[in-house]
């Protein structure tokens, strides 16, 4: 490990967050399959690729392999999900792929190093947006591409629904999610087009997509799934057990119109970024 300045996330993806998405690597990638190729569509044959809170790291292992000869380097706060991407590389027999424990706004990348940087929701939870950006693109070439996907308002997916039967059982939330280091952080493009911008970003993109994910067997499966999730969970736990329950049957009752014979299936709203280093 180098310098770590993202305290906060450093801790949460090494407590409760990072191991509920390590114990669930499959399920998360079920949920956030959809956005994979609109991100692999920027990797070439031979490409050195970054990929930028590579979590349980199916977006690096993928990219390994479209590159060919190339090589994809993942990078995350997570210890327990970084545990799984390596032990899934080895499964899988990807050996073109690197992963580190690191904080990607800080850590020393070579410079020049990339020829291309992508990210599935990962770049939403930096303390420093612009700083963090910046040192991405010292990591790539001229010329050097950026891809990513970050949340849109949830209000225009499924989740919208979902999360809004969970409300009326939960104390309002502490904040609305679009502070820096939030997972909504980036859900306003203009915010994006200007962080983009002062990191030093050109030829700045932003266009709406929606994918759709499976959360579950069924709607309790789904529901109980969602209910240990970190921000849920966290606002769950000085309750009553009561409320727990109350909290699981009214998300059960809002996933039963999207339950189908395989399974749960949701419309996540993302805006895929896209932009590139100054040649």
């Amino acid at each position: 490990m180098g310098t770590i300045v993202n305290e906060h996330q450093e801790q949460a993806w090494n407590g409760y967050e990072g191991r509920h998405w390590a114990a669930h690597q499959a399920r998360y990638d079920a949920i956030n399959i959809g956005f994979n190729e609109l991100l692999l569509a920027a990797v070439r044959p031979g490409d050195r690729v970054l990929d930028i809170g590579c979590g349980n790291g199916q977006l690096t292992r993928l990219a390994a392999r479209r590159s060919g000869t190339g090589h994809a380097f993942g990078i995350d706060l997570s210890a327990p999900m970084l545990e799984r991407a390596r032990a899934s590389a080895a499964d899988e027999g990807v050996d073109n792929v690197d992963f580190v424990r690191a904080d990607a706004q800080v850590h020393p990348f070579p410079a020049a190093g990339f020829h291309v940087a992508l990210s599935r929701f990962g770049v939403m939870f930096f303390a420093d947006p612009v700083a963090a950006f910046a040192n991405v693109r010292r990591a790539l070439r001229p010329g050097g591409r950026l891809a990513f996907v970050c949340l849109d308002d949830v209000r225009r997916g499924d989740l919208g629904a979902v999360f809004g039967s969970a409300a009326a059982h939960l104390p309002p939330p502490a904040t609305d999610g679009t502070a820096a280091g939030e997972p909504l952080s980036f859900a306003d493009p203009d915010v994006v087009r200007g962080v983009l911008a002062d990191a030093g970003f050109v030829d700045v993109a932003c266009a709406p997509r929606q994918a759709v994910g499976r959360w579950g067997r069924d709607a309790a499966d789904a529901a109980d799934f969602l209910a240990g999730w970190g921000p849920i969970q966290h606002q769950l736990g000085p309750l009553e057990p009561a409320v727990t329950e109350r909290v699981r049957a009214a998300l059960a009752e809002a996933m039963r119109p999207h339950e189908g014979p395989d399974g749960v299936h949701l419309r996540n709203a993302a805006w895929l970024v896209t932009a590139r280093c100054p040649d």
